[in-house]
């Protein structure tokens, strides 16, 4: 029995890398099939490298590809790696979901720029603008899921937080207040759950799912009885823009795009992501977290308070929820819309699970869904060119996500006491 056990367990993993070769594979010949029609022999996408406000002796010369060669090349290298996965496997295999997603969104970025041009360094601006917010939801789930509470309650605390951030912002005329009311929130709603979850053992789905249904209900009704009626309390009220405060960076080829025409969160965001990693692997703070995590058990009989880490990061990853909340209004539009987060800290708990539960892998996860949304505002422009209904192009990063949760589950590593209350002996 002990050897068809250890047999039936070698071969599940063969069968399923098998499956997602020829997955992988079948993308590869739809990369051929899909983009190679309406595409004439000549046909040339410009991908721009540079701004309107880009020095102009310091200017690089665009991107000129041919896309016929760019989609065959893409498509069998695809083809290659789907089928030596299929034969032969890779030891680690989350890189070659990356490379095969980015080789098909590569392909459909030069097809829908054929015989015409696309600004490169703009979707790459709007992709990091757009990953910030999911970024900070990741961020946050992995502060909390690190120390072993799962917090699907992301999504609510970045609403909340988005709806007080406008509000205190605009009674107080103080953009920095708002951003605190922000925090203050986040941390409120965090406090609930960890309450619920760590004090009251209660299920910590059930209660994060609360949440949520919480702040879309009581935000929705604010919004509707306050916002709608006192307008002069949802006026728009936005960081400025680094490069408006200091013009020249922005006109630095690749990099002043990409750093310094964004908001002061995205910087804080980028900032949060360097010190969560290092304090998370390289403290004894991250030490005591990985160990509540892992061996709560354990970690109790080394003399480290179980509860109070717990309730530490929960609040923590509530702020950072916060500051994720605070991007869809100060960092953003100016203003609170109904349901304006809009499934975003789900899929910042996809990102947080395809980055496998750390920040530098979060931070990577994020930058593909930002990416897929950047370009589906951005196809918006060559809607006649790409023929593709509008209603498709907002399903994408949705699409993506589902896509990269299929090919993660199974090859994950979650903390090993992720979700499961502690009680002391």
């Amino acid at each position: 029995m002990a050897v068809m056990s250890r047999i039936g367990e070698k071969v599940a993993p063969l069968s399923r890398q098998r499956a997602l070769g020829i997955f992988y594979a079948v993308v590869g010949f739809l990369i051929l099939i899909l983009f190679s029609r309406d595409v004439q022999a000549g046909d040339l996408a410009t991908l721009g490298l540079n701004t309107p406000r880009s020095i102009e002796w310091v200017k690089l010369p665009d991107l000129v590809l041919p896309v016929l060669p760019t989609v065959w090349v893409l498509g069998l290298i695809t083809i290659g790696l789907g089928s030596y996965q299929a034969l032969r496997g890779f030891q680690k295999t989350g890189w070659l979901l990356g490379v095969v997603s980015l080789a098909f969104l590569s392909t459909f970025l030069v097809w829908a720029a054929r015989a015409g041009s696309f600004s490169l360094i703009g979707i790459l601006s709007a992709s990091l603008q757009l990953a910030t917010p999911i970024l900070l939801g990741a961020l946050s789930g992995v502060l909390c899921e690190r120390a072993g509470v799962v917090n699907i309650a992301i999504e609510g605390m970045m609403l909340g937080a988005a709806f007080t951030s406008v509000l205190v912002a605009n009674v107080t005329g103080d953009i920095m207040l708002g951003l605190a009311a922000a925090l203050a929130t986040g941390a409120l709603l965090a406090a609930w759950h960890a309450v619920m979850a760590i004090e009251f053992k209660m299920d910590q789905i059930i209660s994060g799912t609360v949440i949520n249904i919480f702040a879309t209900g009581l935000t929705n009704f604010l919004n509707q009885r306050v916002m709608q009626v006192y307008q002069n309390l949802n006026n728009e009220m936005t960081f400025p823009y680094i490069s408006q405060v200091f013009p020249d960076l922005a006109k630095i080829p690749i990099v002043g795009p990409l750093l310094f025409d964004q908001t002061p969160i995205v910087w804080l965001a980028l900032i949060l992501l360097v010190v969560i990693q290092v304090a998370l692997f390289r403290t004894r703070w991250g030490l005591r977290t990985r160990a509540v995590g892992e061996h709560p058990r354990a970690a109790d009989t080394l003399g480290i308070n179980v509860f109070r880490v717990r309730y530490t990061n929960v609040i923590l990853g509530g702020m950072v929820a916060g500051l994720g909340g605070a991007y869809f209004t100060l960092g953003s539009v100016g203003r609170f819309d109904k349901q304006m987060t809009n499934g975003r800290g789900f899929i910042a708990l996809a990102a947080m699970i395809f980055g496998n539960w750390t920040p530098v892998g979060s931070f990577a996860s994020s930058l593909i869904f930002g990416f897929t949304d950047a370009l589906q505002v951005k196809l918006q422009i060559l809607i006649g060119k790409v023929n593709i209904p509008s209603e498709f192009l907002l399903m994408l990063p949705y699409i993506v996500t589902m896509v990269v949760l299929a090919g993660v589950v199974g090859r994950v590593m979650m903390p090993a006491a992720d979700g499961q209350p502690y009680k002391k002996q």
